[in-house]
């Protein structure tokens, strides 16, 4: 990445490589700990093992990239290197005048935002949603995601893809950060610069197909900073009853409106308007005590806090959750709410299973700099049932 392409990689800096895989392997050895751990690179890998699976994503990336110049080349390449390139770039061979005095290093550019593996599918229930990606230069990682969960042996399940379905707009995007989980029926959805107000449209379409209740509330945010790309960004929940806000936009917003929509029967029972996210989740039982991201003292410390992912930590479990320790403000507030401060180095000298509420912190001060936080780097497949009593 240089400073002209950047931009066009939806990053606003240049990461320093090495000082980002260090934090990363924090990050990954805090997941081992709780959970089993899929990378995306094996099982892209295994996929590519199916000649149908291979044929069609090699299909699909090559037309939607423009690419089909390479598709006889991407042939010859074993599964393995073929997830490598898949991901990190194909790079241009100067065969060519035209090529040569490109000033392109690669024909099929390096997929730099993909370790915020939470934006490409969403997983509600027992199906996955394909994001309809709001910006060309991820298409590529909902294209990989919907053939890992369609082919995959181990989690071969139903995919639902905006793009697929006959009332498919092109005014449809969304991304798994404006999706969340709050409670088996209840989903928070934020409207963002990433997700219209159409590709919300089309899931609570989705939804009513399920016949359930469903209880779907829509935030809009502020589009002029990158760092309210999406709801995740501003709110987290940290346990059943526990949330991580940024409350200038949260609780103290003037011109971004929350609406609640029932959705019940297969039909919209009704629209209403609510003050905010947790005034709505109040009267569906849900009193959420929230903790502010950049602590309650100082408006400027907030708006430095947020912008470096302190509202995006992820709940690995209730009430035990992973996030950037250079949000000292942040990590001092989730303190004084009674959550046990660890430094992930230091956590095999913890038993977490006899916590009952913590805060696992990694270093961030690089990978902050994607434009992320812990919950954007994680996807989560299935979870344990969780008592709501």
């Amino acid at each position: 990445m240089t400073p002209l392409n950047a931009e066009r990689a939806l990053y606003s800096d240049i990461l320093n490589l090495a000082v980002a895989k260090k934090e990363y392997k924090q990050f990954k050895s805090v997941l081992n700990r709780f959970t089993k751990v899929y990378e995306v690179s094996d099982l892209l890998k295994n996929v590519l093992k199916i000649d149908e699976a291979r044929d069609y994503i090699l299909d699909k990336i090559c037309s939607n990239e423009n690419v089909d110049c390479l598709h006889d080349y991407l042939l010859t390449l074993s599964p393995k290197e073929l997830s490598r390139q898949l991901i990190e770039g194909v790079p241009i061979v100067k065969d060519t005048l035209t090529k040569f005095l490109s000033k392109e290093r690669y024909a099929l550019p390096p997929l730099h935002n993909f370790f915020f593996t939470r934006d490409a599918s969403i997983s509600v229930g027992e199906k996955i949603f394909i994001a309809k990606m709001s910006s060309p230069v991820r298409e590529r990682e909902a294209i990989i995601m919907e053939a890992i969960f369609n082919y995959h042996p181990d989690l071969n399940t139903e995919t639902i893809n905006p793009v697929k379905q006959h009332n498919y707009s092109s005014s449809i995007s969304y991304e798994g950060g404006d999706i969340l989980l709050i409670r088996d029926d209840i989903i928070c959805i934020g409207l963002s610069a990433r997700t219209t107000v159409q590709g919300i449209d089309f899931l609570i379409d989705e939804f009513k197909k399920l016949k359930n209740l469903k209880h779907i509330i829509v935030q809009e945010l502020p589009t002029t900073l990158e760092s309210f790309i999406h709801l995740d960004m501003v709110f987290t929940m940290l346990d059943k009853d526990t949330c991580l806000s940024y409350d200038p936009v949260v609780f103290n917003q003037h011109n971004y409106v929350t609406v609640h929509i029932k959705v019940d029967n297969g039909k919209v029972a009704w629209i209403r308007e609510e003050k905010n996210i947790p005034d709505a989740l109040r009267k569906l039982k849900i009193d959420l005590n929230s903790i502010s991201c950049g602590g309650n003292s100082d408006d400027w410390s907030q708006e430095r806090e947020q912008w470096h992912s302190g509202a995006n930590f992820f709940a690995l479990a209730p009430g035990k959750v992973l996030g950037y320790g250079r949000n000292n403000y942040t990590v001092e507030a989730l303190n004084k709410n009674g959550y046990e401060v660890i430094k992930s180095d230091d956590l095999s000298k913890h038993d977490t299973a006899n916590l009952k509420k913590c805060v696992i912190t990694i270093e961030g001060a690089e990978l902050a700099r994607g434009g992320g936080g812990c919950r954007c780097m994680t996807m989560p497949i299935n979870r344990k049932e969780i008592n709501w009593k």
